[in-house]
């Protein structure tokens, strides 16, 4: 998946830390006029969203799109539900491995491809403590090697 003309607008870096992800799908997402704009200035929070199915539509809760300054009334509620847009084939075949296997859909990026705002969605298992404590333990070690080498270098 090539990256030319792709610029990441938010990550959520949560994700990474509180789930196993299992794979990635990119979806496009509904929009109005004054939430692409406020996208493109940045201003946009993933934290806490996720994405669920429904009749067959692929839907983005909790995702927070702060109101366009130039915006007025064409303002919209910042974290209204969206939705989102994927080949039906792939929305049955995600809603299969949810059901199946316990999963859950959540944003790891939004971004801008083409000008074009999509979202980075993933199939992740969330993480029990044990698993974030041993992360944490791995990245620590990992710090700590790097740190050893450096100084070994000098």
């Amino acid at each position: 998946m090539g990256n030319k003309g792709v610029k990441v607008i938010a990550r959520n870096k949560k994700a990474l830390h509180d789930y196993h992800i299992e794979e990635t799908y990119e979806a496009g997402i509904v929009l109005t006029g004054t939430e692409i704009k406020s996208i493109r200035q940045g201003r946009v929070n993933l934290k806490d969203s996720y994405a669920r199915i429904s009749n067959g539509e692929l839907f983005i809760i909790g995702m927070h799109i702060s109101p366009y300054e130039q915006g007025n009334r064409f303002n919209v509620d910042p974290t209204r539900t969206r939705k989102l847009l994927m080949h039906r084939k792939e929305i049955d075949k995600l809603f299969g491995k949810i059901k199946l296997q316990g999963l859950t859909l959540i944003p790891l990026d939004l971004h801008l491809r083409n000008g074009f705002a999509k979202v980075q969605l993933a199939l992740a298992k969330g993480k029990k403590l044990y698993d974030k404590r041993q992360t944490a333990a791995k990245r620590d070690a990992e710090r700590m090697i790097q740190r050893k080498i450096k100084e070994y270098n000098r």
